[in-house]
């Protein structure tokens, strides 16, 4: 009898454990699963973005359609990470329920499973949706309505899949108001994905000397923050017909930010800018490495990972100017515990890799990259 009592007990412990399993499996992530946004900073490392394609009016138009063996060759290079840009308001309804057209979400998913079948975590986020610049609050709720359905659409995907909120939050786009939109973007993604990473820029372009703008959810650790940095532009932007006197000045107002203005006469027309080099001189030098020491100071305070999401310089700058910038800015973003990842790669203008000739362009990668010896 005794025998047989024991037996009883033991299957009656392995019921109770087997359920216990169940109800434990059933319910999300606890606090000590969720995923550490240092340890998913670092596994980022140094990436790179696949722009001016999905964030086009349509694939294509700007020159880039994304295809499969660009995975094989950014991963061979040696590669973490990707950053892919996406304008989701140019393929959802204008109008309530603001649905997202199902094909452009079956080819965001193809490239998705592209970078994930890689090992490659990728950063998809909202690019390219001009009227939050212009009139925001018209748009405040779509916006909200597509991370609604970005956000459950994915939610099954692995963690390495990371939610970037908006590229480059602007103009009419206030500190103040965006500050607001993050919080509530950042709760909507969370009734779906509780255990996503966020990636988070500050309002004014995502410069790192606007970090001190940004007030993000103290309760919500899961956060990587971004930063850009295309300083100086009389260098990264030479020839770029899109910079405009308003921009111009506008660069000059983001340098005085942190009162340094390197290789930049204030009152100079862009158009004097073609012809500009960047010889790494120590004046050069720690004009970059004070703003970047900004960041990597914000970031301590704060407890937070810092990723560097986009850098890169246009084409016309002479190439060698562009490789000793990059690797530079690229080594003191990684000294300081920063992600980072090139804009872009494959786009004539800033691309690392030319798609005509099926090869890299060396110096940059070298720069990024270190070859192997």
């Amino acid at each position: 009898m005794l025998g047989i009592a024991k037996s009883y007990a033991f299957i009656a412990l392995i019921i109770l454990l087997f359920g216990a399993a169940c109800v434990i499996a059933a319910e999300p992530n606890t606090a000590s699963t969720k995923p550490d946004p240092f340890k998913m900073n670092k596994m980022l490392g140094r990436g790179v973005n696949i722009g001016n394609a999905l964030e086009a009016p349509t694939e294509g138009a700007w020159g880039v359609v994304i295809k499969e063996e660009y995975f094989d060759i950014i991963k061979r290079a040696g590669f973490n990470s990707i950053r892919l840009p996406v304008r989701w308001s140019g393929h959802a309804l204008v109008e309530k329920p603001y649905t997202i057209n199902p094909d452009f979400f079956k080819r965001v998913d193809t490239v998705v499973n592209w970078a994930t079948s890689r090992n490659l975590p990728i950063m998809v986020n909202i690019q390219q949706y001009a009227e939050l610049y212009t009139e925001p609050l018209a748009h405040k709720e779509r916006f909200m309505a597509l991370w609604k359905q970005i956000a459950e659409h994915y939610k099954d995907y692995p963690d390495t899949v990371l939610f970037e909120l908006y590229n480059e939050p602007d103009d009419a786009l206030t500190p103040q108001m965006w500050n607001e939109w993050l919080k509530e973007a950042i709760t909507i993604i969370r009734q779906s994905n509780p255990n996503r990473t966020i990636v988070v820029g500050s309002a004014n372009d995502s410069w790192i000397t606007y970090l001190k703008l940004l007030e993000l959810p103290e309760n919500d650790r899961n956060i990587i923050v971004t930063v850009h940095h295309y300083f100086p532009h009389n260098f990264t932007h030479q020839g770029a017909p899109w910079m405009t006197p308003e921009k111009v000045a506008q660069s000059h107002e983001d340098m005085k930010v942190v009162n340094q203005n390197p290789n930049s006469d204030p009152n100079s027309n862009y158009n004097s800018w073609p012809g500009t080099k960047w010889m790494g001189t120590a004046e050069e030098k720690k004009a970059m490495t004070d703003i970047f020491d900004i960041g990597a100071a914000w970031g301590k305070e704060h407890n937070r990972p810092i990723n560097l999401g986009e850098f890169g310089s246009y084409y016309k700058a002479d190439m060698e100017s562009r490789a000793r910038w990059t690797k530079f800015i690229a080594d003191t973003a990684a000294e300081r515990g920063m992600s980072l990842m090139y804009w872009e790669f494959c786009a004539q203008e800033f691309g690392l890799y030319d798609r005509d000739t099926k090869s890299w362009r060396k110096p940059l990668l070298d720069a990024i990259i270190a070859p192997k010896q």
